[in-house]
């Protein structure tokens, strides 16, 4: 056994059986040994695209997420993809060829470059130690939430390898566990709760929340990424608290079906959960980063309301704004460690606030003019015309842009398996790529992909990849023919717009060329064209090119330029 194979092996006995790569000469041996100890490859054509659905498909998997890239310009084009990742803690292992002679065109220093966007560089260096090192970084990826690039030298690749600790056997080794953070998963390896050197112990910090608890008569929990795990604890807790229960976009869906889930706190939030949010006196985020998103610029947090925190990694802490209390644990733990100590209360519930939500909980409930004309339609209408049209067992994926609330508000998801959201470094042309990941860990559900024009266009070599794979995906083009949040960032003080804005671009046709099915929407009643893909047989993915209305910015875009 050479290193290359032991590389490949040795993943498969971890669990891996899912690769997303292109390959070239420099890792055409190691996705090789993967798919020969059983794990699929899907090829992408391009390696940003690659990246984005090996960590789309760590989300919504709970499995570890394995990209296969030639070394130096592979492992460049795949760099905001890996950016993404690392930043959102995707549990991600990344394989690279790495050309070690200086005098290569292909030499480039790969640590740094992958350091600097945040993910952590490891290197095979001998045959000898090839199967450990790869059982380390794929260690590392789970059991502490990162970004792991497993650096594969060119020299080293073909060394002699001796069999590894698990021998010829690519079965998935005893222990292996699902991906850190993602759906259905505890993070693995790691101690269930606990306080970190000079913080409060463990028991210290839960009493205290506890108290806090107790004494709060308008309590909400905001989830996160870290509690998508959670939900039958914080759900169990909440109703002995009297808490509303809200999310972090990337969570979205996971408290679907309570009568007391307020849906998507921060930018995407409807009316009544920013008043009911604001007006709490204690928030809790469990797993959740309390950022400037999810937080408004701080505008939702209560101003004579206390502020607590619960996350597995006590760094996370305080980092976006400042807290009265910190509670390091997983949060499945602490919530079930804190049932059993809070006295039951009504809190913030009450008949007339379910009442409320059940009325104006959503965002369809909100009423608006429609704006659409001149061959243009509103895009609140048209995405309320897909949500009714679209089966609801669905997972959205939303590119970044001026267009990316519609989707995101309009568009509902049946669990926090159903929204799939790669938006931590707010790159556009990474939506079609998330939504492919998401598609292959999920193949029960429609896929749906939300896609202003830029980003469509950016990432539309993907377009064969989803008819190669067979996917009966839905792709939904939000087209201003323009970058509109530039647009309407700028266009305001009156500067010039030549630079940001495009002649019209027949996308249906483009999408056609790829072997799509396509409908132009003007009007709500082009929708019928979805309509009648719906009924089958959905033999080709479809592709909904939308003339949205472009006449002002959305007022979640004014908000996000505030952090600009």
């Amino acid at each position: 056994m050479i290193v290359a194979e032991a590389v490949g092996r040795a993943l498969a006995a971890r669990g891996v059986d899912v690769v997303f790569g292109v390959v070239g000469s420099g890792n055409f041996h190691v996705t090789n040994a993967l798919v020969a100890a059983g794990a699929r490859f899907v090829a992408a054509r391009h390696e940003g695209g690659a990246a984005t659905m090996a960590d789309a498909y760590a989300r919504m998997s709970g499995r570890a997420g394995v990209l296969s890239v030639h070394q130096g310009p592979g492992l460049t084009n795949a760099v905001t993809g890996i950016a993404e990742a690392a930043k959102s803690r995707t549990p991600l292992v990344v394989l690279a060829g790495e050309a070690t002679d200086r005098r290569s065109n292909f030499h480039i220093d790969q640590d740094a470059l992958v350091a600097a966007v945040g993910a952590v560089a490891m290197r095979v260096t001998s045959g000898e130690e090839a199967w450990e090192r790869t059982e380390e970084a794929y260690r590392v990826a789970v059991e502490e939430r990162r970004t792991v690039l497993l650096n594969l030298p060119l020299d080293v690749q073909s060394l002699p390898c001796p069999v590894g600790p698990t021998g010829a056997d690519a079965r998935p080794a005893a222990g292996a566990e699902p991906a850190a953070g993602s759906a259905g998963a505890r993070p693995a390896g790691r101690p269930a709760a606990g306080g970190a050197d000079g913080d409060l112990p463990l028991a210290a910090e839960v009493d205290a929340l506890a108290r806090l608890l107790a004494g709060a008569s308008r309590p909400v929990f905001v989830a996160g990424r870290g509690a998508r795990h959670a939900r039958r604890e914080l759900e169990a807790l909440a109703g002995r608290a009297g808490a509303l229960l809200a999310t972090s976009a990337v969570a979205r869906g996971l408290f679907r079906g309570s009568p007391w889930d307020l849906d998507v706190s921060g930018g995407f939030a409807t009316p009544l959960a920013a008043e009911l949010i604001s007006g709490a006196d204690l928030v809790v985020g469990w797993g959740c980063a309390l950022n400037m998103w999810t937080t408004r610029h701080g505008s939702l947090v209560p101003a004579a309301g206390q502020v607590v925190q619960v996350d597995l990694d006590p760094a996370a802490i305080g980092v976006h704004l400042p807290v009265d209390l910190g509670v390091t644990g997983d949060v499945a733990a602490v919530a079930t460690a804190l049932t059993g100590l809070v006295p039951a209360s009504s809190g913030y519930r009450s008949a007339a606030v379910e009442g409320r939500i059940r009325a104006e909980g959503r965002w369809r409930a909100v009423p608006y003019e429609d704006a659409g004309h001149d061959g243009r339609i509103d895009p609140r209408t048209l995405t309320i015309g897909l949500d009714d049209l679209l089966p609801a067992e669905r997972v959205v994926a939303v590119d970044s842009g001026n267009f990316m609330g519609y989707p995101s508000m309009f568009l509902d998801v049946p669990d926090e398996n159903g929204f799939c959201f790669t938006q931590a470094f707010q790159s556009i042309g990474l939506g079609l790529a998330t939504a492919i990941g998401a598609a292959v860990a999920r193949p029960d559900r429609l896929p749906v992909a939300a896609l202003g024009d830029g980003g469509a266009l950016m990432g539309a070599a993907e377009l064969e990849t989803v008819v190669r794979l067979g996917l009966p995906m839905v792709v939904v083009v939000y087209d201003d023919e323009a970058y509109g949040a530039e647009v309407h960032h700028f266009g305001p003080h009156g500067h010039p717009l030549d630079t940001v804005t495009f002649p019209p671009a027949d996308l249906a046709a483009i999408a056609r060329g790829h072997g799509f099915a396509a409908v132009t929407v003007t009007r709500e009643a082009d929708l019928g064209g979805v309509a009648e893909w719906l009924k089958g047989p959905r033999d080709r993915p479809l592709l909904v090119h939308a003339k949205v209305t472009r006449d002002r910015g959305s007022w979640w875009l004014e908000e996000a330029f505030k952090g600009h």
